[in-house]
């Protein structure tokens, strides 16, 4: 069986495809399937190693993004998403998969075309709460699509009408939606927190809450700068774990060795470039709350079952975000700061009020432990293989 997986562009995109990917493998091994042939369409490799661990043969294909808001690039980029459809079908045609996994995003527009000019069955899934553009397109001629967020659902579900429902009578499924409400699937590596030996694994005092603020794969110059003014005051009451983003590193500890030179509460403040799966595991066993953006995090949040706040991109930039954190906001698992409104004050008392109040973070915990959905990968990886088997 071959099966070609395709989206990219952000981690937000690639790991979860990786964690598809994962299960595949061990759904196949459980049912004692010959191991599937696995391929990566998209524009790059984005992290290689991972595509290696997981024995994922990678096919470049490019990609043209097309932005909410007036850029030259939008111009340039129609010639890259025409050639790399161009690319897409003879890529596809000489493979020939069974079944298409498409993650959304620009990064999968070629493949998922090409699959569809090929009538080879494809299965998407939708990471943000209101659909992209991409997957409103692909729904239509999808076998199945598998969303994160009820609203999702819903909103599929009234787009395609009666179409949303299975037609194949041969289906075991017939008569059901094609639409399932699966959660976003998480890696393995970094579903489950370690809490034994994160303090001394990170240098961390015993007693004292410790805050874990992630900025995203990359980080976030924003957050930075938010919490470079919040340090002195937040580790006079907690420890800090920061993932700056290996670009903004440097500068953050420069202006932060600067401010705490004098400070004798400056070793409770770590900053962090990037977090490999052994580091993400130990922070998020360690932290008592997660302060982060509102991409793919917040499935990782909800499986650790953490208390945390929710700072979503600008909306000029990304309206997926905020939607993605009121709506995991309405589970009761986090409170959320518009980037209008945050100021190092603001995110220092919206900490303070959370760790002082035992009741509200233990309805954090059970509105973070009930969204949570840690079967995400297992459940979509069902049904790729049951769909490649049909197409065999």
């Amino acid at each position: 069986m071959k099966i070609v997986l395709t989206g990219g562009g952000s981690g937000g995109h690639f790991y979860p495809i990786i964690a598809v990917a994962e299960a595949v493998q061990e759904e196949a091994k459980d049912r004692k399937i010959l191991n599937p042939e696995l391929f990566y369409m998209a524009p790059s490799r984005y992290n290689p190693r991972a595509l290696f661990d997981n024995e994922i043969e990678f096919i470049r294909v490019p990609a043209g993004k097309m932005r909410r808001y007036f850029s030259l690039l939008n111009i340039t980029d129609v010639f890259k998403t025409g050639y790399g459809i161009i690319s897409a079908v003879f890529s596809m045609f000489g493979t020939y998969p069974d079944v298409v996994f498409g993650k959304g995003g620009y990064a999968s527009f070629p493949g998922l075309l090409a699959a569809r000019l090929l009538r080879i069955p494809v299965v998407i899934h939708e990471s943000d709460s209101q659909p992209g553009r991409v997957n409103k397109w692909a729904a239509k001629f999808a076998v199945r699509v598998a969303v994160s967020y009820p609203s999702a659902a819903d909103y599929f579900e009234k787009m395609l009408g009666t179409k949303a429902k299975i037609k194949n009578k041969k289906d075991p499924n017939f008569g059901k939606s094609k639409i399932a409400y699966t959660g976003n699937p998480v890696r393995k590596e970094v579903l489950t927190p370690l809490s034994n030996g994160a303090k001394e694994y990170l240098h961390l005092e015993e007693n004292l809450p410790i805050v874990f603020i992630i900025g995203g794969s990359q980080g976030s110059q924003f957050i930075n700068d938010v919490v470079t003014d919040a340090v002195p005051e937040l580790v006079k009451r907690y420890q800090i774990i920061h993932q700056t983003g290996r670009k903004n590193f440097q500068d953050v500890s420069t202006v932060l060795s600067s401010i705490m030179k004098d400070n004798p509460d400056a070793g409770r403040y770590k900053p962090i470039d990037y977090l490999n799966d052994l580091t993400m595991r130990m922070a998020a066993g360690a932290a008592s709350i997660v302060v982060s953006r509102a991409g793919s995090s917040i499935f990782e949040i909800a499986a650790w079952g953490k208390p945390s706040i929710l700072i979503p991109l600008n909306t000029a930039i990304s309206h997926d975000q905020t939607e993605n954190a009121f709506s995991y906001a309405r589970s009761g698992a986090c409170s959320v700061i518009e980037e209008h409104n945050m100021t190092s004050h603001i995110l220092i008392a919206e900490i303070d009020k959370i760790m002082g109040n035992h009741a509200l973070q233990e309805k954090m915990i059970r509105g973070a432990k009930n969204f949570a959905r840690t079967d995400s990968a297992r459940e979509i990886a069902r049904v790729i293989l049951e769909i490649g088997l049909q197409h065999e």
